[in-house]
């Protein structure tokens, strides 16, 4: 039997934290959890949509235990904002879901003159991981979820001389790096975990080729290009719905028998179930990751080391 949100475990008394829980994947990820009983931090941009995307949960969960937290992940100081509300309210959070991102944009610099999308992708979720550290470190066994894509199988290698592209830009090509840099930060990130002896988890999805607002976005941005236009009548004629997308991240973050390190996504790549894939190991993984936790410390100026219990 293929799995579905209905084999997510009793929540109750957990606390999980979504980004871009207003919309497409990260609203259905915040659906499910909240169905599941878990507390769920809605942390999002828009707060219009953040409050349309709490009713409509509520009205599908009138019991829903929910809670708004802005989160502007193109701005460092907003990240710091959010982590901060959310650790005054909670002594733990039990998971955390780095859903949120933006793809084929125009060129771009986020409120800290970071190329916007690894700011926003890799770089914001960076810092917010860093800030939360403590109260997931706090919970029994907290799993940190990192979203990527198929695109990283197109990634160039993070330069640390020029990591923002400033010198040769292109939409696709960035959103592949940032992309690529996910996958390693939720590699890097269960490194850390084992070496420190925790037992926090860090874990990879990605949706396949899923119909949500992302590839309309691009289009309306004006960076996509040809191809974006493309991706998009694609996406609306022979996508997975937004239910089916967010599968995988929900697998990753609440299935007893997932491990840290392992990604899960649909079954034939761009479709299909949810299940664990392999990570094809490239050479030089392991330089390209710590080559990111160099550059990722230096850029935000905020350190993420996990310390022995």
């Amino acid at each position: 039997m293929a799995w579905t949100e209905k084999d997510i475990p009793d929540l109750r008394g957990r606390t999980a934290v979504v980004t871009g829980a207003n919309g497409g994947l990260g609203f259905q990820t915040a659906l499910a959890l909240a169905g599941a009983g878990a507390h769920v931090v809605l942390a999002a941009r828009d707060p219009a949509k953040t409050a349309a995307a709490v009713a409509r949960i509520t009205e599908r969960h009138p019991a829903a235990s929910l809670e708004v937290v802005p989160l502007d992940l193109g701005d460092l100081s907003a990240v710091k904002t959010a982590a901060d509300t959310v650790l005054a309210g909670h002594e733990r959070v039990d998971l955390l879901v780095n859903n949120a991102g933006v793809m084929a944009m125009p060129q771009r610099t986020t409120a800290d003159g970071f190329e916007v999308q690894l700011g926003v992708n890799h770089l914001g979720h960076w810092a917010l991981t860093a800030h939360l550290l403590p109260a997931l470190l706090r919970a029994p066994a907290a799993r940190v979820v990192t979203v990527t894509s198929t695109a990283r199988h197109r990634a160039r290698r993070l330069d640390p001389a020029d990591p923002h592209l400033r010198r040769d830009y292109g939409p696709w090509s960035s959103y592949a790096r940032s992309k690529m840099a996910n996958l390693h930060f939720g590699l890097g990130l269960q490194q850390r975990f084992a070496s420190a002896g925790v037992a926090a988890a860090s874990l990879l999805a990605h949706p396949g080729l899923s119909n949500t607002d992302l590839q309309a976005r691009s289009v309306r941005e004006g960076g996509a290009g040809p191809l974006g236009a493309f991706f998009e009548v694609m996406t609306a004629r022979s996508g997975m719905t937004p239910v089916e997308g967010a599968r995988p991240q929900l697998r990753a973050a609440t299935d007893p028998r997932a491990k840290g390190g392992e990604l899960y996504a649909p079954r034939f790549g761009s479709h299909g179930p949810a299940v664990r894939r392999p990570i094809v190991r490239r050479r030089h993984q392991q330089e390209q990751i710590d080559v990111l936790w160099q550059v990722s410390e230096r850029e935000t100026g905020i350190p993420l080391h996990v310390e022995s219990p």
